[in-house]
């Protein structure tokens, strides 16, 4: 990584300019971003493609991350989609995919790379089929290693169980064993009674465990659900400060408010992988029937491993129709958020849409952004309450839309 990219990092997640331990766990979330944070990104598709009512004629911004909404977008055909990151795995492991989509035989070798991601052959079809098409820094990169073994070969190995969120996962299944639970046992309930039961009897019971209650408290210990300082404070406001409520409500919702046979983000969570046989739940990139779709839209995105308010200066004025931010505003200054939210409406064509994530329950931007500004836009509450409601991910506080005046 370059030292401008460390210096993108840093000045997305540094709240705090002066000497304290808030800035110094700044320094350490951010120093985490050098490398995979999302294996598969804990943000649903499907509820924000059915919010954004996502179509042939719209242009999207979007936070890349590990590229899982990037690919579903394209089952809804757009006409482009610029997609960006400050993580240089991210933006590699996005390209990797689009090449994947493009050069692959068919969508049984696409599956066995990104959904399986972990058969032996997989090393195989990249050397194959993808790295000829990437170019020569892209082909050193998934060829260089990152200690013993080289970094595509986390495809034959379980690629899901990489990354910082990965790692994280597996900590608290460990953590989860020592205390008798195998979360991988909710995967055979039948019915969500049964989910709510087992969640009930099982997991529940960990939250009143006196380790989890202290390393929850700890900001340190959420960086491996990709969540910096600055958004701790905003989850744990959602309970008076009693961040432990706040997540034993999340999980709950994740693992009861969904049928896990149509969840993907509980299978992740309880097993750090889809279903073994392949026939699942998924997000909506590795479904069969959208494999044509994503082909060919693959070549209609661009990825750039820069900040998106610098992406939208670069960009003509009304050209964007669609914009999908993720949590990123939580890491933001008032000034951050000004800056990026007058290139929203600069780029943005009437009736523009964006979406986006928050720790914390409320919207964010009243009273952070001048009023002239955000009286351009239209808050959606019934959109924004229907897509929080849809959200299989669960994690989030509120997904709000807004829509551009005009």
């Amino acid at each position: 990584m370059s030292d401008t990219t460390n210096a993108t990092i840093g000045e997305a997640v540094h709240q705090n300019r002066s000497l304290s331990l808030d800035t110094l766990m700044d320094h350490a979330f951010a120093r985490l971003f050098r490398g995979l944070v999302y294996a598969q990104i804990w943000e649903d598709p499907v509820c924000d493609m059915r919010a954004l009512a996502l179509g042939p004629d719209d242009d999207v911004v979007c936070i890349a991350s590990g590229g899982c909404n990037v690919m579903s977008y394209l089952t809804a055909s757009p006409r482009s989609v610029t997609a960006v990151d400050l993580s240089p795995w991210h933006v590699e492991l996005n390209r990797l995919k689009l090449a994947a989509a493009r050069h692959l035989p068919d969508h049984a070798a696409f599956y066995s790379l990104f959904g399986h991601a972990d058969r032996a052959g997989n090393v195989a079809l990249i050397d194959r089929h993808i790295l000829p098409q990437l170019d020569p820094a892209a082909r050193a990169f998934w060829n260089g290693r990152e200690g013993m073994r080289s970094r595509k070969s986390r495809f034959a190995r379980g690629f899901h169980r990489f990354g910082v969120l990965g790692t994280f996962l597996g900590t608290l299944h460990l953590v989860a064993r020592l205390g008798g639970v195998d979360p991988g046992k909710l995967l055979e309930a039948r019915t969500p009674e049964e989910q709510c039961a087992f969640f009930d009897a099982e997991i529940a019971p960990l939250y009143r465990s006196p380790v989890i209650r202290f390393l929850a408290r700890r900001p340190a210990a959420l960086f491996g659900l990709g969540i910096p300082p600055a958004q701790h404070q905003k989850l744990a406001a959602d309970a008076d400060g009693d961040i432990v409520r706040v997540l034993e409500q999340r999980t709950r919702k994740l693992f009861c408010d969904f049928p896990v046979d149509r969840n993907y983000f509980a299978w992740q969570a309880a097993s750090r992988r889809y279903r073994a046989d392949g026939l699942g739940p998924v997000p909506p990139y590795l479904e069969a029937a959208h494999f044509d779709a994503v082909r060919a839209g693959a070549g209609r995105v661009t990825v750039l491993n820069r900040a998106v308010t610098d992406v939208l200066a670069d960009l003509p004025a009304g050209s964007r129709s669609v914009y999908v931010l993720l949590d990123a505003q939580d890491w933001m200054t008032d000034a951050q958020l000004t800056a990026l939210w007058q290139e929203i409406t600069r780029t943005a064509r009437p009736g523009a849409r964006v979406l986006f994530r928050t720790g914390g329950a409320a919207d964010i931007l009243p009273g952070r952004i001048p009023g002239a500004l955000l009286d351009q836009w239209i808050y959606d509450p019934v959109a924004s309450a229907r897509a929080f409601a849809e959200d299989r991910s669960a994690i989030y506080g509120g997904v709000h839309l807004y829509r551009r005046k005009g």
